[in-house]
């Protein structure tokens, strides 16, 4: 189980807000930063952190979208080929962003339509980046029936595609890996999803073949931590946003990048 680490930017700044409650330049704010992208992407790759996101959060048609991009490109040229980059990608900017230091690129809403997966815009990001440096972000919310179902628009609209062991296996072979924030967490300090986390854990468990999944959402304690673990069997990496005191919160990156190392050390 590896740490993911995070890099949230919004109108031009780095801030972790509560999921669910942005709404294109509105949002409620856990943590604005007084340093830029390029700070964090830095401290990650001196820890040696690669593979974690940085997510864009205004839509494109935001006044402050191209600020993010900015910010974001910043990011990636601090860390080049150690962070994945995601908000607002299309097939047309998806290259530059590799161009610019992505490891890979992060979608959702551009391959959903009406609630509904488009097979036809996947098959335009896979042509623009290839598989291998895509990454689904199935990010979801729970039901009134208790299934997890992806959200796109700022986590605000349901599609129909279910977190489940036939839509992972779908999808598994048209990208690198799959990012899953459990949104009516996010940013809550919380506590995690454990329904969702077993969901992830039985799938990877049943593969056996290390497909990556990160996990993200409520996260506030080292038990927490341990949970996953244990709930996935170590195959679920982690990201860990508002708890971090880099961004406010309680838990240092130091300790909880140890934590996850002495787990990786285990298995």
């Amino acid at each position: 189980m590896k740490i993911r680490p995070c890099i949230d930017i919004h109108n031009g700044k780095v801030k972790q807000i509560v999921g669910g409650t942005l709404r294109g330049e509105r949002a409620a704010e856990n943590f604005v930063a007084q340093n830029g992208a390029a700070y964090y992407a830095d401290l990650y790759r001196g820890m040696g952190l690669s593979g974690g996101h940085i997510i864009m959060l205004n839509r494109r048609t935001d006044g402050f979208y191209e600020a993010d991009c900015r910010e974001a490109v910043s990011a990636l040229r601090a860390f080049p080929g150690g962070m994945q980059v995601g908000g607002g990608i299309t097939p047309l900017t998806a290259p530059s962003m590799i161009e610019a230091g992505a490891s890979h690129v992060i979608v959702t809403s551009y391959v959903f339509a009406g609630g509904r997966l488009k097979e036809e815009a996947l098959r335009e990001m896979e042509t623009s980046v290839g598989r291998d440096r895509l990454v689904l972000d199935l990010s979801c919310r729970r039901c009134e029936d208790g299934k997890y179902r992806v959200v796109t628009d700022r986590w605000q609209k349901f599609t129909d595609l279910e977190i489940c062991d036939e839509t992972l296996d779908a999808l598994c072979g048209r990208c690198a890996e799959f990012l899953i924030h459990a949104a009516d967490v996010e940013g809550k300090r919380a506590g995690i999803e454990r329904a969702l986390v077993e969901i992830l854990g039985r799938w990877q468990k049943s593969r056996g073949d290390g497909f990556p999944v990160t996990y993200a959402g409520g996260v506030h304690a080292m038990g927490d931590l341990d949970e996953i673990y244990d709930l996935s069997g170590g195959a679920v990496d982690v990201t860990v946003g508002s708890a971090l005191d880099l961004f406010g919160g309680n838990l240092s990156l130091e300790e909880v990048a140890y934590h996850c190392e002495c787990f990786t050390s285990e298995i």
